[in-house]
């Protein structure tokens, strides 16, 4: 049996349910003993170094702690134990538009032999300027997959939700770092609120902080919406260091209702178009399992999705709004795009992180056996997975006690907590959080 070592550095003891399925999808498919480190909750344990690993995994969760300075620092200096590991290293990043200085060097660094890239191809270039891709291999995958279990949570939901009141629903963020690719998502948002409401229809449309769905209220919200809106995931602003970020931070602060272009001339002035980032979003196929009929902004999506086909086009001006508003009044349309969109996206297989596992297999260790080893290392490696397992849930146990201390703590506590704490910014460029 194959080795895999899976490395993330994920805080919070109960992440989303889209976050397990994308992190725990090589456990539930490579048919491999695979090793969890969880590097945000603990070190390297000595026995790591004794196991002979076919692969590592930097997992999206660990790359992720590029956002923030502390966490980029504390993730890499604990990952370096693992510089010297035999096997197969491959990284799985996202949001490739921010702090590429960080995510090269660590390719470099810790000799990662293939990245399994969401950007296109055409954009490599620009997001890994220093990587050498005569040594390092660059494969391009989705953001995200459909998770059988969660297909099976889908259907037994849409039994209990037979009826689709809601016209239009979706919920976005709107971030400035993103640039002005981002911003069309505030655009749609205020176009079909006010279009629907000329119209009489039922929307559920936000922006706003707090206004998210968590876990399978995401699903239940999708099941009650005959339509949803949606752009392509990416940017088209590249932030090499994670500054063009702490600015917009620090000045939303300041200036929490501050627009796009103030913005723009504050922190990043003349940058915005450095790069086309833009990739199907695992959202588009959470709609294609919930039936719920997507209209999209015009785009590539990953080569997945077809206009017609599988989703209603609107052109990225607009210019066809009216035929678009004309086009959902027809509910066999719609009926006629959601089954379509579900037999060839969903019930095909296609796209689930079964495929994806399997995928990531072949391309990063080929056809070859595992390593061959003898009977005492098979028995060691065995039962160093049964005491990983157990230490990487142990290591959740103060982050959970800390959670519920805080839960029990006096109102007045709390509030002098909140009042020390680093204020959030408000405004039209909040994040929304995602399900």
């Amino acid at each position: 049996m194959r080795n895999i070592l899976v490395v993330h550095y994920t805080p919070a003891p109960w992440p989303r349910a889209s976050t397990r399925d994308h992190l725990y999808a090589f456990r539930r498919y490579s048919g491999c003993r695979c090793f969890y480190l969880n590097l945000a909750l603990r070190m390297v344990p000595w026995y790591i170094a004794r196991i002979s690993f076919d692969l590592i995994v930097f997992t999206t969760y660990f790359l992720g702690a590029r956002w923030t300075r502390e966490d980029a620092r504390r993730a890499v200096t604990r990952a370096r134990r693992l510089r010297s590991l035999g096997g197969v290293k491959i990284a799985l990043p996202q949001d490739e538009f921010v702090n590429t200085t960080w995510l090269c060097g660590f390719i470099n660094e810790f000799g990662v032999d293939y990245v399994f890239s969401v950007a296109p191809e055409s954009e490599w270039p620009v997001l890994y300027p220093t990587v050498d891709v005569r040594r390092v291999g660059f494969v391009r995958v989705l953001t995200g997959y459909l998770d059988e279990a969660t297909l099976r949570r889908i259907a037994v939901l849409a039994r209990a939700v037979p009826e689709r009141p809601i016209a239009i629903g979706y919920r976005t963020a709107v971030l400035p770092w993103w640039g002005r690719f981002g911003w069309i998502r505030k655009r749609l948002a205020e176009v079909f609120t006010e279009r629907a409401r000329s119209r009489g229809w039922r929307t559920d449309i936000s922006t706003q902080a707090g206004a998210f769905f968590n876990g399978d209220d995401w699903f239940r919200f999708l099941l009650r919406c005959r339509y949803t809106l949606g752009v392509e995931g990416g940017a088209s602003l590249l932030d090499p260091v994670g500054t063009i970020q702490e600015q917009c931070l620090r000045y939303l602060v300041d200036h929490p209702g501050a627009t796009f272009e103030e913005l723009e001339a504050a922190c990043f002035p003349r940058r915005d178009g450095s790069l086309r980032l833009r990739t199907l979003s695992p959202r588009h196929l959470e709609a294609c399992a919930t039936r719920t009929c997507q209209i999209l902004v015009e785009g590539e999506y990953s080569g997945v999705l077809v206009p017609g086909r599988h989703y209603i086009e609107l052109k990225e001006d607009f210019r066809n709004l009216d035929e678009v508003l004309s086009m959902m009044q027809h509910d066999h349309l719609r009926e006629e795009i959601t089954e379509c969109a579900y037999r060839e996206i969903v019930e095909s297989g296609r796209f689930t992180y079964r495929r994806f596992v399997e995928f990531v297999l072949e391309r990063a260790l080929g056809p070859a056996p595992a390593r061959p080893r003898s009977a005492a290392a098979a028995l060691a490696a065995q039962a160093a997975g049964w005491w990983n397992g157990i230490a990487e849930g142990v290591s959740l146990l103060p982050v959970i006690v800390l959670i519920w201390l805080k839960r029990l703590l006096p109102a007045p506590v709390k509030r002098t907590l909140r009042r020390v704490a680093k204020r959030r910014p408000t405004g039209p460029f909040a994040a929304t959080g995602t399900p």
